[in-house]
């Protein structure tokens, strides 16, 4: 539901001039001021895009299955979010090489005609199984709106620039997305037709796409630089990260955790992985290369951004469930507290550069994070049947400002970190730990859910519980519930020793006074 790069922009470190200064890509054309200005607006109409996509098609199932299979439909839903979260995750090691070998400018065009092409099918779709397709076809070009407009991003900053007002512009944009969305999708499925929550990306994405093709001048990869690309070792890591993702999806949901079907999915990503990890090792160009662990900040970026991933699955997802299972809240109103989160979000951007110029480095955005978002969960964890819902506004308001400042400053570490010619690899691989972390912690924190309920029926017949029975799941569910939110606690406490392991960083109005090579 999060982009993951929503309020970041890169330092004065990441210029054309800068890159080439290293060995890395050299400038195409240097860009004027206006043409850079129009760029960056291209890119943030991507992270729109990218943000209210996610939130809008969550908001239209019941109207699809309502009018494309009224019989069968409902089983097929998980396949709607799965198809498309399956495509994103496979595509991003690849997207990382590619902007590396071609340049970003020629990726980003590419993933961004992938995605209308997937958002225009899905609107035509005359049945349950186009639509799945379409949005596989999407999440193909979502993957790289979601991580290849990071590097974009990095290299259109000038030699002058910071960038931190327009962290917080992104970090606005991303959060105002948050919570326009579901209203959007809920509107749209009112007034027209769910076929719009699809449609509606075409005018702005057609735009960005021929304003990108005429302003968007990029550096090219330096003369002599590897061109090789590792379509075996993406080959495998599409393999495992698509195993580990019907695992999460199927297990105690769709199938028992002991069922053929799950385990298989199992072995496949564990076999995948040790054949990955093996290429990597071997391979001439690895798509994602072992000597980038031994930077500390990327080493830590990665870990860190996986710990973050699994506590959004719990921050979001769980908080929701609790609404409506144990509050009787409907899902569209439910959605809506997600508002708070949002503010949270957009706050941290408003105040981003100016935290920044007042010395705050990544290292002290990260671990002031880190601590709030600790402290949301531990507020979560004390709710019960009848607290104020008011309380669980306010904590998710806390995660907002929490996870508002870890979401774009991992970014930025990390790619202030990288060598300058692996940028695209090291910028799209934090978002792969991102979704690595969420599978895992979807698994995790289900499983737990389901061994803690102690209650009549299982978690999945709560909602059909009547009476006595009724009041007693209600208050099983909600005691498990909390242990579940304690872990996510330690899970983000476990950020913050992390980030108390970052190198001290100077602030970036530092970085901003060095002589930049013309």
């Amino acid at each position: 539901m999060f982009w993951s790069g929503s309020n970041f922009i890169p330092d004065k470190r990441l210029t054309e001039s800068t890159l080439g200064r290293h060995g890395g890509p050299m400038p195409d054309t240097q860009l004027t001021d206006t043409r850079r200005k129009i760029a960056l607006t291209v890119c943030l109409i991507t992270i729109v895009l990218a943000v209210l996509d996610t939130q809008i098609v969550s908001a239209v199932t019941v109207p699809i299955v309502r009018d494309l299979d009224p019989e069968h439909g409902v089983a097929t839903i998980p396949w709607l979010v799965s198809a498309f979260s399956l495509a994103s995750a496979a595509m991003l090691p690849l997207y990382g090489r590619l902007c590396d070998v071609l340049g970003a400018k020629p990726v980003f065009l590419g993933s961004l005609g992938a995605f209308l092409t997937g958002s225009a099918l899905c609107g035509a779709a005359p049945s349950m199984d186009w639509l799945i397709a379409s949005r596989a076809v999407q999440g193909l070009g979502a993957g790289g709106l979601m991580s290849v407009t990071m590097v974009v991003i990095a290299q259109l900053m000038g030699p002058g620039e910071q960038g931190n007002k327009g962290a917080g512009t992104g970090g606005i944009v991303a959060g105002g997305g948050i919570a326009v969305g579901p209203w959007l999708g809920g509107f749209l499925a009112d007034h027209t037709s769910w076929r719009w929550a699809f449609y509606v990306n075409l005018p702005l994405g057609i735009a960005a796409l021929a304003t990108a093709v005429v302003v968007l001048r990029l550096p090219r990869p330096a003369a002599g630089s590897s061109r090789a690309i590792d379509f075996a070792g993406a080959a495998l890591a599409a393999v495992f990260s698509t195993a580990l993702l019907l695992v999460t999806e199927w297990g105690g949901k769709q199938y028992a955790w002991a069922s053929p079907q799950v385990v298989g999915a199992a072995l496949i990503a564990a076999g995948a992985l040790g054949l990955f990890l093996r290429r990597q090792f071997t391979a001439a160009a690895p798509i994602l290369p072992p000597a980038l662990f031994r930077i500390p900040e990327l080493r830590l970026g990665f870990a860190l951004q996986g710990l973050l991933g699994a506590a959004m699955t719990g921050a979001i997802y769980y908080v929701l469930m609790y609404l409506q299972l144990a509050r009787g809240i409907t899902s569209s109103s439910a959605g809506l507290y997600l508002i708070p989160m949002a503010a949270g979000i957009m706050a941290v951007g408003a105040a981003t550069g100016r935290l920044a110029e007042r010395g705050w480095s990544e290292r002290t955005f990260v671990l002031s994070g880190s601590v709030l978002s600790t402290a949301a969960f531990l507020l979560l964890a004390g709710t019960g049947t009848h607290t104020s819902l008011w309380q669980v506004r306010a904590a998710l308001l806390l995660i907002g400002l929490g996870f508002g400042q870890l979401l774009g400053q991992l970014i930025q570490l990390v790619q202030r970190a990288a060598p300058p010619h692996q940028l695209g690899v090291a910028t799209t691989s934090i978002r792969f730990f991102q979704t690595f972390g969420m599978a895992l912690g979807a698994a995790f924190f289900g499983t737990l859910l389901a061994r803690l309920y102690d209650g009549p029926g299982d978690v999945g017949s709560l909602a059909a519980l009547r009476g006595a029975d009724r009041a007693a799941g209600v208050t099983a569910y909600v005691s498990a519930m909390d242990t579940v939110f304690l872990c996510g606690a330690g899970l983000m406490a476990l950020s913050a020793l992390l980030a108390l392991r970052l190198p001290r960083l100077r602030p970036r109005t530092e970085y901003a006074e060095e002589p930049v090579a013309a």
